[in-house]
């Protein structure tokens, strides 16, 4: 995610929504569970610190374990969720089964209104074994919600002939309505739905002139109908679980999909759990809301599906680089663009989402004899972490990137106002309004993450981006030793690369 997204989620929402889990005032909510000998897992453990949950990494990575483990945890009152349906047992090649163990730690204030309750969900001798289970109302959306209608063999006998239907076409819920338009932003207030049979839905679209049936809707268009329709009627409480909540949207639907679920989450108290491979299923819930899960290990905080890709060793560059945030990369980014010419396509740079994050993931890159390329981590000027070069941990000068770079250019504003002016696409005869902005955001900023965006709207409203690279481009400019020191250690890494990689 290259530009920093402005969700309509507020940020109040999150604080307390993140405090109702941490007071556990919840009368129904799963806190944690830990994985042992299931699959790639053998003891990790995943927190639910938010309302909904994001599970992030690569195909076979352990993201559906996790999700059918959460289910496994409840016993479903309409008996159509069970162990099975994410764990189903061959009669052959299965025998790794052997010995699963999942452990809950669960808030039910129906069972103890005082205390967490823990319980565990066992395969034994070819079967679940499940003491003492806590019910719970659950809706889980797999991948096969985003089919065609068309395809689905639940629906071929509305393509016969001789088909007679005799329950009532309704009008899709005031609330479902409302919610379905702010995902896919337009009306659907002419839709409607009938069943099928007991536990299947069929819709039919329109605008109130023209319509047609569920055969001609979107793949996307469905499954968000489905899915928001499903949680509107859901009790208080509940769990939905959701594979790759992704498929079949546009980034900016998937976007507003999430928004849809918080939402949710803080109106009916609900729990939800998603998959997915997507960046833009990130950018609504806080970094405690998403956890990695990759080769056996989960891990929390928000990293970018690029960033797994490096983690895991899928990545086709030669050097990879960790630092704490997204600044971190655009000024390492800018410095290498212009210090490495040619060779910047041959290097990467993850922002992972802090220090501990950074420094982990570049440790597990290089202690991984399966990955060949090399990895290097920058760590903020700040961070309480040890710089240490045989490792290949580096600091950034300054304590702030987006406070080091400001401070250096407003410190020479005299002399670069001119060139400063002309980068930030302003006219030459706008050089004292610039520099009076700048004046003013100097005196009044404070969060330096908003920095470069608070001059941009001073300035005529220029995009961060633009007004973030001319300062870039200003501080490389003026500060050439430390850029340049700062790119050696990546040409060194480089040529480490190709040192033990030619044949």
């Amino acid at each position: 995610m290259t530009e920093r997204y402005l969700s309509e989620i507020r940020s109040s929402q999150i604080t307390a929504l993140l405090d109702k889990v941490r007071r556990k005032n919840y009368r129904k909510h799963l806190l944690s569970l830990r994985l042992e000998k299931i699959r790639s897992f053998n003891g990790p453990t995943i927190r639910f610190e938010f309302p909904v949950t994001a599970l992030v990494g690569p195909n076979g990575g352990g993201k559906s374990t996790v999700l059918g483990a959460a289910a496994c945890a409840y016993k479903d009152p309409d008996g159509l969720i069970k162990p099975g349906t994410f764990f189903p047992k061959s009669s052959i090649g299965d025998n790794s089964m052997a010995d699963w163990n999942i452990e809950y730690d669960i808030v039910d204030r129906d069972s103890n209104s005082s205390s967490d309750i823990k319980r565990t969900s066992k395969f034994r001798q070819l079967r679940w074994v499940r003491d003492n289970v806590l019910p719970r109302d659950l809706a889980y959306f797999g991948i096969n919600r985003t089919v065609p209608a068309g395809e689905k063999s639940q629906y071929k006998k509305l393509m016969k002939p001789s088909y007679e239907h005799n329950n009532s076409i309704d009008l899709l819920g005031v609330e479902t309505c409302r919610h379905v338009e702010k995902i896919l932003g337009r009306s659907v207030d002419q839709y409607r739905s009938t069943d099928i049979s007991d536990s299947e839905h069929f819709y039919i679209g329109g605008d109130g002139s023209v319509e047609y049936s569920e055969f001609h809707f979107g793949a996307g268009e469905a499954s968000i109908i489905r899915i928001v329709s499903k949680i509107e009627l859901l009790p208080d409480y509940s769990l939905v679980l959701i594979e790759e909540i992704e498929n079949g949207l546009h980034p900016v639907a998937t976007r507003r999909m999430v928004e849809y679920l918080i939402e949710a989450a803080q109106r009916k108290s609900i729990q939800v759990i998603f998959t997915t491979h997507s960046d833009y299923a990130l950018s609504p819930p806080p970094s405690d809301a998403i956890w990695s899960s990759l080769n056996g290990r989960l891990e929390q905080g928000k990293l970018s599906v690029e960033t797994l890709r490096a983690v895991s060793g899928r990545i086709d560059k030669k050097v990879a680089i960790f630092v704490e945030d997204i600044f971190a990369k655009y000024w390492l980014d800018a410095i290498l663009r212009e210090k490495l010419g040619d060779r910047f396509d041959e290097v990467e740079v993850y922002p992972v989402a802090g220090d501990g994050n950074a420094e982990r993931i570049h440790r597990n890159h290089i202690e991984n004899p399966a990955i060949v390329s090399k990895s290097l981590c920058f760590i903020d000027g700040d961070s309480q972490r040890r710089e240490d070069g045989v490792a290949k941990i580096f600091r950034l000068p300054g304590s702030q990137p987006e406070l080091k770079v400001f401070d250096d250019v407003y410190e020479n504003r005299d002399s670069n106002i001119a060139i400063l002016t002309v980068s930030c696409q302003r006219d030459p005869s706008q050089q004292d309004n610039v520099s009076r902005a700048i004046e003013e955001v100097k005196r009044t900023n404070r969060d330096p993450h908003l920095i470069f965006n608070q001059i941009g709207i001073k300035i005529g409203f220029v995009p961060e981006v633009i007004v973030r690279g001319a300062f870039l481009s200003v501080w490389i400019r003026e500060n050439e030793n430390t850029a340049t020191s700062i790119a050696e250690k990546i040409a060194d890494a480089l040529r480490e690369y190709e040192a033990h990689n030619t044949e």
